[in-house]
């Protein structure tokens, strides 16, 4: 019985150290993406900001779409798990910077140099659920003439 009570004393502080730690895990969201060819691989330990969907000429471009679906996160948060090498960026006369893979051409994040702290993150790289309705539409006055909205999210003209 002794023995057992020294045992108890002895692993106690570093076993609820280790459930302190699990249970702070449990609480912080984790969502994992990767590109097209899944060279690349990151982590977003936190939460995602509010998702936009961005209808300026720029991210209709750099998609081949009718707009792009973007959420803010933290720098801090972000990480490249898997294939950073095959990270290439294009960086834009207005100081935009979009990471993109080099292989498949899977844009992953893009950041403004003036705000390097806070990332773009691609949604539709995405691998983990995300239940986020969109927040808002931002520079619909130059959004494309063939789409249409189909959803009750506020609308600017530029950013708001």
């Amino acid at each position: 019985m002794r023995w057992r009570l020294n045992i108890r004393r002895t692993c106690w502080p570093a076993w609820a150290k280790t459930l302190k730690t699990i249970r702070q895990d449990m609480r912080t969201p984790v969502h994992q993406g990767s590109c097209l060819c899944e060279r690349v691989r990151y982590e977003v330990t936190g939460n995602l900001g509010p998702l936009v969907y961005c209808h300026c000429k720029r991210c209709r471009k750099a998609t081949g779409s009718a707009f792009i679906a973007v959420a803010p996160v933290a720098k801090a948060d972000f990480n490249i798990t898997q294939g950073a090498a095959a990270l290439a960026t294009y960086r834009s006369e207005a100081g935009v910077c979009r990471s993109f893979c080099s292989h498949c051409g899977s844009p992953i994040i893009g950041y403004r140099e003036s705000d390097p702290d806070t990332l773009r993150l691609r949604i539709g790289t995405l691998d983990t659920p995300l239940p986020a309705q969109v927040s808002a539409h931002i520079f619909v006055a130059s959004k494309a003439e063939w789409h249409d909205f189909h959803d009750d999210a506020p609308q600017y003209a530029e950013r708001p």
